[in-house]
């Protein structure tokens, strides 16, 4: 019977960059061979991927946000290991969350983009609806496996991958066992609990908007200068493992976006009495939030594209050189080699699996339209969009944690309703075909996001690269086909979007859809580009790159409500200082924010479970002072303190022992 490998620890420069002639060695080595494909570990990632599919669904279009999956399920993975007499393998676990941390990248594709054809009664069929999943999950793993070295090798700690970090520790700190999984547990408890408690019910703010002080109140009323403060514990493990160089640029390009542009924009705007395109109402009627929906927003996403062209050009060489490997293994008939560790997908069969799914994209659209031309563009942009957006998701995903996905599916109706304009596209017609492509970009860009964080947490414990790629084909396929399904059948119970006069059917708000929806419909109106706000955010990634720094993680801040930013920040700041004391607190540190990270995600997941629930609200457990916004936000304030404080003296507590 085989045994499971003895639980190693991670090298020391695991997270850091090497030096020259210096070589990441991960736990389980190259020449190990440590049971990673098996029945167990396919199955149950199946399994976990279909159910996170189904419930992920539901909370996407009710609340707008998908659950995360992969690091409530690495939690599960290591809990199942010890229900089998031989313990399951790290790779094995591995392959476990990577199968089921498919669940939410698809559903994201999904539930943003194709409910918009409900609310347009241009019901789709069942079919398309897994296909147009399908084709996009397969496009963005596709695009992603030349690239798999760039971002995962040739950079090695060069990026902080947040989420991947936290899914490492859990799956190393929890086979370990010992002090370090008791630290982990702790930390995961608190969060899951806090953050729970937090979004979940009304306990005390989540947010801290300041308005009980009359000078921000003020502020914010006659100037537009708002601030806000997401105070969760998620976000704090997350900007600890960012580290505090990127946390300062991604608040940085949230100050832009909110402490700037919002405030110019109202002084310019605010004696019109008319609505100034892209937005809907005059700008004197609008507060910070609509002047940052309505403008600043679309010069985040003009600024995310530039820098991701910029992201592009610096990995050509790697996606160059994989393609020159394929046309040489074409001519000689060269067999896969290389170590283990290292060893993708022969390049010629992502060639063809590109080919196949170009012919597949081609064949779902043909049933929309019979104009060869038409097809053919179709084809095109939803190639060049999910190769594109698939090195911008990496990147993204690698630094912040955090894929721009609405975003880039709003650039992607844009661009493709007026290409498709000028080909006589339009319509209800052309609202279907745009729509079909929209999703399947955003699959695409989704799923690639998901699969370069699986990609590194195998890089980092020894996983077959190969083996992982497999595996992401199972799983684009059980998700496209639970979360297809499962909108078909919600459809029925339930409507999209705005209640329609007649329809007796509970409404799903599905916020995401409902905005692609406003989106195509208005430009297959023939309705104006707002260009100049895409341009000013392309000037504004030209000049970070010429600055030098880092592009996309300013326009993803720029992007990002500010309340999401700041908070970051504190557990950057936090971790700068807690890495100045020695690399034993450092670890700890990266240990609970792990683990902040794990509760946090474990938290929305429970979260979403009771929204589930009949008769569910938020006034289920409600205090007192609820309502009073200086006793709430106060108390957020504290209880925030509270975590950063336990985050701080853990992280030293083992310093101080050793001193003694």
């Amino acid at each position: 019977m085989a045994t499971a490998a003895p639980a190693k620890q991670l090298p020391s420069n695991a997270y850091t960059p090497l030096e020259p002639g210096e070589a990441y060695q991960p736990p389980v080595a190259a020449a190990e061979r440590l049971p990673e494909l098996t029945p167990r570990s396919i199955g149950w990632g199946v399994f976990l991927c279909v159910v996170f599919t189904v419930a992920s669904a539901y909370s996407g279009l009710k609340v707008g946000q998908v659950m995360e999956a992969a690091i409530p399920i690495s939690i599960l993975a290591i809990g199942l290991a010890r229900v089998y007499r031989r313990r399951s393998t790290v790779l094995e676990n591995v392959i476990i969350t990577g199968i089921g941390g498919v669940a939410g990248s698809v559903v994201a594709g999904a539930v943003f983009t194709l409910p918009a054809l409900y609310i347009l009664n241009l019901a789709p069929h069942p079919v398309q609806t897994i296909c147009i999943c399908i084709a996009g999950g397969c496009l963005g793993v596709l695009f992603l496996i030349p690239l798999r070295r760039y971002f995962v090798r040739d950079m090695h700690g060069m990026f902080p991958y947040p989420e991947a970090t936290a899914i490492t520790e859990v799956l190393v700190t929890g086979e370990k066992g010992g002090s370090q999984a008791k630290l982990l547990l702790v930390a995961t408890a608190i969060s899951g609990v806090y953050d729970f408690l937090v979004t979940t019910f009304q306990v005390w703010k989540e947010y801290l908007d300041f308005q009980f002080v009359p000078a921000v109140r003020m502020l914010s009323e006659r100037a537009k200068v708002a601030v806000g403060f997401d105070a969760i514990g998620f976000i704090l493990g997350l900007g600890y493992v960012m580290g505090l160089r990127s946390s300062m640029i991604l608040c940085a390009g949230g100050v832009l976006s909110n402490l700037v542009l919002v405030p110019l924009v109202w002084m310019i705007g605010r004696e019109h009495t008319t609505a100034v395109y892209p937005a809907s109402i005059p700008i004197s009627q609008m507060t910070a939030t609509q002047i940052f929906r309505g403008y600043v927003r679309f010069v985040g996403v003009g600024a995310i594209a530039t820098a991701g062209i910029f992201g592009i050009v610096k990995s050509i060489r790697i996606v160059a050189g994989s393609f020159g490997v394929a046309a040489r293994t074409f001519r000689a008939g060269e067999t896969a080699s290389g170590e283990r560790t290292d060893r993708d997908l022969p390049v010629m069969t992502v060639l063809v699996g590109v080919i196949v799914s170009a012919v597949a994209v081609g064949a779902l659209l043909g049933t929309l339209s019979s104009a060869p031309a038409v097809i053919l563009i179709g084809v095109v942009l939803a190639v060049v969009f999910s190769f594109f957006f698939t090195s911008v998701a990496a990147n993204a995903i690698a630094t912040t944690a955090r894929n721009p996905v609405s975003g880039m599916t709003m650039l992607t109706i844009i661009i493709s309703s007026i290409v498709l304009l000028r080909f006589g596209l339009s319509g209800t017609t052309g609202m279907f075909f745009v729509m079909a492509l929209a999703g399947m970009v955003c699959t695409a860009l989704s799923v690639s996001g998901q699969a370069i964080t699986d990609f590194k947490v195998g890089y980092w414990l020894g996983s077959t690269p190969a083996a992982q790629e497999k595996v992401k084909f199972l799983g684009v396929l059980a998700a496209s086909v639970a979360v297809g399904l499962t909108i078909v059948m919600l459809a029925r119970a339930f409507q999209f979007g705005e209640a329609v006069p007649g329809d007796p059917r509970v409404v799903l708000p599905s916020p995401q859809a409902s905005i692609m929806k406003a989106l195509v419909e208005g430009f297959m109106s023939r309705q104006p580009v707002a260009y100049l706000l895409f341009g000013a955010g392309a000037a504004i990634a030209v000049s970070m790159e010429m600055l030098g720094v880092p592009a996309l993680i300013f326009a993803l801040g720029m992007y990002l409500p500010l309340e999401l930013n700041t908070p970051a920040l504190v557990g950057g700041f936090l971790a700068h200082l807690v890495s100045k004391r020695d690399a034993t607190a450092r670890e700890r540190g990266v240990v609970i924010a792990s683990g902040l990270m794990a509760g946090g995600a474990l938290g929305g997941v429970f979260g979403a479970a009771c929204r589930l629930i009949p008769g569910y609200t938020e006034a289920w457990i409600h205090t007192p002072f609820y309502g009073n916004e200086l006793v709430s936000q106060s108390l957020s304030g504290l209880m925030f303190l509270g975590l950063c404080a336990y985050l701080w003296f853990s992280a030293i507590h083992r310093q101080k022992e050793n001193a003694v």
